[in-house]
């Protein structure tokens, strides 16, 4: 392990190799730091396969032949196999991690309550598909002594087609 983190974990999150991780940073109350409002991070890619689109709706339970079956897929009118729309969490957390781990944003990670996501959905994406996201950071802002940490991602296909705008709100008690 590196910094408490496993390779494993690491590549998932797309961590980069040179941030590390402390453990030993203090996670008491703390105020705000704003100056990454408007911080891009680097974009991720994201092959979609077969496989992967298979595995997520047999773990979710969906059992529509879209998800498993070409000619099913193509019968419905999608050009392959197609994802179900919240496997934008798949390819998508890779691009969002290091914007939330990020020492510049700040955020208190251990005192850190999921606030919510917003999707925006475009092109579905289908087996082949590659998927390029991006990450910023929209809005940091203190409120009732809780911080509201919004990142954006931006995920589109090989064409260039919007496949999905995501929010992802984190809020952290205590700052």
């Amino acid at each position: 392990m590196l910094d408490g983190l496993t390779p494993a974990t690491r590549a998932r999150l797309n961590w980069p190799a040179d941030q590390s991780f402390d453990a030993s940073l203090d996670w008491r109350a703390m105020s705000v730091k704003t100056e990454a409002i408007g911080k891009e991070w680097p974009a991720t890619k994201y092959e979609v396969g077969k496989e992967k689109i298979g595995e997520y709706a047999r773990v979710l339970g969906i059992e529509n032949p879209v998800h498993f079956d070409r000619e099913a897929a193509k019968a419905a009118g999608f050009r392959d196999v197609v994802a179900p729309p919240m496997f934008a969490v798949v390819y998508s957390s890779p691009a969002v991690g290091p914007a939330m781990f990020d020492p510049e944003v700040g955020m208190n990670f251990a005192a850190m309550v999921h606030g919510g996501q917003e999707f925006e959905w475009g092109e579905p994406a289908c087996s082949g598909d590659e998927i390029t996201t991006t990450a910023r950071c929209l809005d940091i802002s203190e409120k009732d002594g809780k911080g509201f940490y919004i990142f954006e991602t931006n995920a589109v296909n090989q064409n260039g087609d919007q496949v999905v705008k995501g929010t992802w709100t984190c809020i952290v008690r205590g700052v």
